[in-house]
């Protein structure tokens, strides 16, 4: 292991102890209320950024994968009792499997068809779950969560505290793919893929994995937030607020390492959390879209890439 991989390792772990520190120190539970958004919003972007970051593959589809997580959770809690972490579990293994479908059946297609494909998964699922009363069709299903475990002072902690788990493994996962030969393969995917393939490149099998993990990662986010609000109902599990923050967050922070998708939800998911609770919810997408703008117009390589490019075209 490199130096630098055990010092990101112990970062995680000194991140994920005082996470689970913060619940006896923080009394107000209204901070892991909306804490809980915000990782969530970190794993939701580091899962989009693997295939549309590394892979330049660009992804509408997020809310799909999202809404598959929350009601694939929400129906085995409530009909078979599965504990939470079975349930993301199970959430990412059905998040993979849909990520190999939907590539397999789009990744021949590129640019913007290949957008619209992916989108058009989002419309399916959300009419599949509206049509099914198993998973409350319409009106949605209440999911009431058991009671927290005796080292979690309450539900919005150990829901908190969950998420902070699964965010953790999220980014450590697009850590690895991005310095491993995954990443390697995928970033020459990015820059050509015609150029990739003449060099040996097993394109069409990265873009299957990446596709893979994208969905595990993206339909995990998804699993605990039954538990979250004890309600699900599809217009918000597939949201398009989903969808655009997964697309937004990475490109404020940064495509090209783990790191800027960390940053653009810490940062985006933060704002709107505050906005929504001194000014309006209704203002985040705008928001959202506003930012967005201002980052493609005069950062485009996101927070990230702020200075590195200036400095190295200062050494070349």
């Amino acid at each position: 292991m490199s130096r630098n991989s055990a010092l990101f390792l112990i970062g995680v772990a000194v991140v994920v102890a005082l996470g689970f520190l913060m619940p006896w120190v923080l009394k107000n539970p209204f901070y892991f209320f909306a804490g809980y958004v915000v990782l969530q919003y970190v794993t939701i972007a580091t899962g989009w950024n693997i295939l549309g970051g590394y892979a330049g593959y660009i992804n509408f589809g997020a809310a799909g994968f999202f809404g598959a997580g929350v009601y694939l959770s929400a129906f085995l809690f409530t009909a078979f009792g599965l504990p939470l972490p079975l349930c993301i579990l199970a959430a990412a293994v059905f998040g993979a499997i849909l990520g190999v479908l939907m590539g397999y059946l789009t990744l021949r297609i590129q640019g913007v068809y290949f957008a619209i494909a992916t989108l058009g998964l989002v419309v399916v699922l959300e009419t599949i779950v509206h049509n099914i009363s198993a998973l409350g069709g319409a009106s949605g299903m209440a999911v009431y969560g058991p009671r927290p475990p005796s080292w979690s002072p309450g539900p919005s902690q150990y829901n908190f505290t969950v998420m902070l788990v699964v965010a953790a493994v999220s980014v450590a996962l697009a850590r690895f793919v991005e310095v491993s030969w995954i990443g390697r393969g995928l970033r020459a995917v990015r820059a050509s893929e015609d150029a990739a393939e003449c060099s040996g490149v097993p394109t069409l099998r990265l873009k299957l994995l990446a596709c893979a993990l994208s969905g595990a990662v993206l339909a995990a986010a998804g699993a605990p937030y039954p538990f979250y609000t004890s309600f699900v109902e599809p217009v918000t599990a597939f949201s398009l607020i989903i969808g655009l923050n997964a697309i937004a967050m990475p490109l404020i922070g940064g495509t090209k390492s783990w790191a800027g998708p960390v940053l653009g939800a810490l940062l985006l998911a933060s704002v709107q959390q505050i906005a929504t609770v001194t000014i309006s919810s209704e203002l985040n997408i705008l928001f959202v879209g506003l930012v967005l703008i201002a980052f493609v117009a005069f950062a485009p390589g996101g927070i990230a890439n702020l200075f590195g490019p200036r400095q190295g075209r200062a050494r070349s």
